[in-house]
């Protein structure tokens, strides 16, 4: 590698044009057009001021030093085990602190071509560090129906928590989404099959049908909490604090499902204490699966960008197991010949394969 001069004192053009590429690269680039999520550019200005921090204090870089160079192979591999080894971050955290990097140098290399061979070079030498398999644990279905049996309906706040935990479950959301859903985003009357309008990450949309159970619940809690001519613009859960009807905390949504959870373990043992509100989505993907739902459709219904995200589902369930070791003789397997019992081939010679 070529070895990075002292501080100078003083900017070249290079510094500024690459100093200035970088300032454009998560303040106009990244939030304009890469992604609209709060949460993934958090993630991306958190891997830059990482990068930035380790040229400062390991390689002692200065402004007047910062070169292409800078992110070299050898530097950003450097890194990356620094990463491990001193902050002590997972494999996927340091994964996605590079994706972030090599991003970056990818906009550079756009911007001035002579410097694309740092993204290429980093492409191609620098792969993701192995993760370890991400288990998933979902409820059993008797969990589920032992949970929903515990709110008292005969309150507002009973309804309220079970329309909240079926809706959850029913459409495998994510608690954000489903805290943020308007009634307008409800769709029951006047449709053939009922559905719900999700705002996922990135603000990507997509559109769930609802079971018809979880409709009838849901016309119950309209009634009720939005009366006969609801605002179609308030928010489908809400918090009635000082007149107003704000938006559900989810500290508060957790500390409902942990009395639910206490209560349900004493009827259902698979019932898990620590219930969180992502395991209904866990488990309602789980469920998708091993009704053999398409690991494709389950992409789609979930909102995830990539395939691999939803991979972890694909991982063979203990009911299919199950199912799998009681249908192991086929109808195929069952109507084949069995040559062993044939004439010619009882002779030892033949046993033996000659």
């Amino acid at each position: 590698m070529k070895k990075i001069s002292k501080p100078s004192g003083t900017f070249t053009a290079q510094n500024r044009k690459l100093a200035k590429l970088i300032y454009d690269w998560h303040t106009t680039y990244i939030p304009s057009i890469k992604t609209t999520s709060e949460h993934t550019l958090r993630s991306y200005k958190l891997s830059l001021s990482l990068f930035l921090r380790y040229l400062q204090s390991e390689k002692d870089i200065t402004p007047f030093d910062l070169t292409p160079e800078c992110f070299s192979v050898e530097i950003l591999t450097q890194w990356q085990m620094w990463l491990k080894g001193e902050r002590h971050v997972s494999a996927t955290t340091c994964n996605s602190r590079m994706a972030a990097i090599k991003n970056l140098t990818k906009y550079i290399g756009g911007q001035i071509p002579e410097y694309a061979y740092i993204y290429v070079a980093a492409s191609e030498y620098l792969k993701p560090m192995r993760e370890i398999k991400r288990v998933v644990h979902a409820m059993t279905r008797n969990a589920v129906k032992a949970i929903f049996a515990i709110p008292d309906t005969t309150t507002k706040i009973g309804l309220r928590d079970l329309t909240l935990m079926m809706l959850s479950y029913g459409v495998a959301a994510r608690l954000d989404e489903v805290l943020s859903l308007a009634v307008k985003d409800v769709v029951l009357d006047n449709v053939k099959d009922p559905y719900v309008i999700l705002c996922g990450k990135g603000g990507g949309f997509r559109s769930i049908y609802l079971h018809d159970d979880l409709v009838e619940w849901l016309k119950l809690y309209l009634k009720v909490f939005h009366g006969d001519r609801p605002n179609k613009n308030s928010l489908l859960f809400y918090s009635p604090c000082k007149g107003c009807m704000g938006k559900l905390t989810q500290p508060a949504i957790a500390k409902r499902l942990s009395l639910y959870a206490a209560k349900a373990h004493e009827i259902c043992p698979d019932v898990p204490l620590n219930l969180h509100s992502h395991l209904w989505r866990h488990s309602m993907a789980t469920h998708w699966r091993e009704d053999n739902i398409n690991i494709v459709e389950i992409k789609e219904l979930l909102g995830h960008r990539n395939l691999s995200t939803t991979m972890i589902y694909e991982d063979v369930t203990e009911e299919q197991k199950r199912k799998a070791i009681d249908t192991l003789e086929d109808t195929i397997t069952k109507s084949q010949d069995k040559k062993w019992k044939k004439p010619k081939n009882m002779e030892l010679l033949t046993l033996v394969g000659l």
